[in-house]
């Protein structure tokens, strides 16, 4: 809980710093924007969390948002598909892909760096190649506004993919927190054989946290997809697994695993938004976007070694 406070109130500061600095930071627009980018990033965001806590990893993230976005494209403008019938299909092939992971990692015994490393390959490069490497739109979401103003609305002036991320979070919250397969997470997380001896099947654990992560990976892709209105195959979701990684690193995951929470997890990807509309909002140049995230998750990481190390120290006085 320490963490969490500690994220919450550098949130806080960092707020009040940039709407000092400039007060078009406060301007209803901006606040909706922000949120609306909050709801996106935040719903993979907390799959990914879970995937820290086992102490796995996945980099295929923003290779697998491309393939979703092109497939979606395909599905509703040439396909001509039912809404219903390509969002199922689209989280669908989101969790399957998951799955796959899971299997390769808890099965065949392959790292997940390694796993997830080649499906930011295989994945790019399938999507360039189904897509004639051309980028896909929605033109005017002709048979498919309502898909298109669920995913790009607001529901009492709150973006939806911002109501979408409450829901969820809510979900992942119980899962997470209040079950007996959070607490397994936990667990396999902290020490896997011990977890196993134990009488845990940790391949499931493991497999699942992979599975939940590709799910909310598909209700994440349709959102940007719409929120985009085009999808170019080698460009669409670059580095977005980056951008995940660096939410739950700030919200208290440890990367060796075992540590993390649901409320860390959004705390830190409020942060990432509010400095990325920090760099906006300045005129600091964009091309630093990177340079403040790779610094975030640097931070991030020293600080969780001396957490570490002083709570080592602590345990053994």
């Amino acid at each position: 809980m320490k963490k969490e406070l500690g994220t919450f109130l550098l949130l806080a500061l960092l707020c009040v710093v940039v709407a000092a600095l400039n007060p078009r930071f406060l301007a209803p627009a901006n606040l909706q924007n922000m949120a609306r980018l909050i709801g996106m990033y935040g719903i993979f965001s907390i799959g990914l969390g879970l995937v820290i806590i086992t102490g796995g990893i996945d980099l295929s993230v923003g290779s697998v948002f491309a393939l979703l976005g092109v497939l979606l494209s395909l599905m509703l403008v040439e396909w001509g598909w039912p809404s219903a019938l390509a969002v199922l299909a689209t989280v669908g092939v989101a969790t399957a892909l998951g799955a796959l992971h899971g299997l390769l990692i808890t099965k065949v015994r392959v790292q997940p760096f390694i796993v997830t490393l080649c499906g930011l390959l295989f994945y790019r490069g399938l999507a360039r190649f189904i897509s004639n490497d051309e980028t896909k739109g929605f033109g005017s979401a002709a048979g498919f506004e309502t898909l298109r103003n669920v995913a790009t609305g607001s529901l009492f002036g709150v973006p939806t993919p911002f109501v979408l991320l409450v829901l969820v979070s809510g979900v992942m919250w119980v899962v997470l927190h209040r079950s007996v397969y959070g607490r397994y997470l936990f667990a396999v997380g902290r020490n896997e054989t011990a977890a196993r001896y134990s009488g845990i099947n940790s391949q499931r654990v493991v497999a699942g946290a992979y599975l939940i992560l590709g799910a909310l990976v598909g209700l994440a892709g349709i959102v940007f997809a719409f929120y985009t209105n085009s999808v170019s195959p080698s460009s669409h979701g670059n580095f977005f697994e980056l951008y995940g990684i660096a939410a739950a690193v700030l919200g208290g995951c440890s990367l060796r695993g075992g540590e993390g929470s649901i409320v860390g997890i959004l705390i830190g990807t409020a942060l990432l938004q509010v400095l990325q509309n920090l760099v906006n909002l300045l005129g600091i140049p964009s091309s630093l976007n990177f340079a403040v995230m790779g610094a975030v998750i640097l931070v991030g990481v020293i600080a969780d070694q001396i957490l570490q190390r002083r709570t080592e120290r602590v345990s053994v006085a």
